[in-house]
Parts: C-alpha cells; structure tokens; sequence
C-alpha cells in the first residue's frame, strides 16, 4: 500500500506562484508514475501533469502548458508542482496520485491511477 500525503497549498494572489509537495510512503518502491490533478466544486476532476518515476518523463494539461513544472525526488519519494502565473481559473483542490500497477490506461485518466491522496486547497483570488 502507499500512501500520500499533499502539501503546499494556500490562497496567492493572480499571477503569484506556488510550490505543491506530495510525500508519498509505504510500497514505493513499485511505483510507475505519479501525477497531478484537480477538481473545483461541481466540475469534473481534470489532468494537471504526471511524471514518470524512472525516466522523468512529463506530460501537462492543455490549461497549464507552460505554466507549471512537475518534478521528483527518487531519494525522498517525493513529487512537486511548481505553479507560476496563477489565475483564478486555476482555483480548485489539488490531489497527488500514484501508478503502482500499470494497466495500459493513459496517463490522462485518473483510472490508471492506484493511490490518492486527501488533496490540498489552492485559491487564486482576483
């Protein structure tokens, strides 16, 4: 079993940055890749960016391109969102996710993923 546990988030400003931690323990030796993604209330739960844990492959939602970086740390189990240029839009709990048992499901789906963890708030104010 892994667990995650998100951090990082808070209320900023439009156009000011934030740094998203995801501390993930327990089986993580067999994760495959951790990803990013999002909900605001009453919409759908949408991809934000994944990383493959081996070979540091990344890929982004269209809304975020350009914006934010994802990156780990193998030593520390450890996956980050940099989010720069913040807006309002972007306003919404943010949940880390981990692929333990690869299926052939894509990344953008949250079916490929095993494990969540409980989210954290980002608010962008205007």
């Amino acid at each position: 079993q892994v667990q995650l546990v998100e951090s990082g988030g808070g209320l900023v400003q439009a156009g000011g940055s934030l740094r998203l931690s995801c501390a993930a323990s327990g089986r993580t030796f067999s994760t495959y890749a951790m990803a990013w993604f999002r909900q605001a209330p009453g919409k759908e739960r949408e991809f934000v960016a994944a990383i493959s844990w081996s070979g540091g492959r990344t890929a982004y939602g269209d809304s975020v391109k350009g914006r934010f970086t994802i990156s780990r740390v193998i030593a520390t189990n450890t996956v980050y969102l940099r989010m720069n240029s913040l807006k309002p839009e972007d306003t919404a709990v943010y949940y880390c996710a981990a692929d333990v048992y690869p299926g052939g499901s894509n990344w953008y789906s949250g079916g490929a993923y095993d494990y969540w963890g409980q989210g954290t708030q980002v608010t962008v104010s205007s």
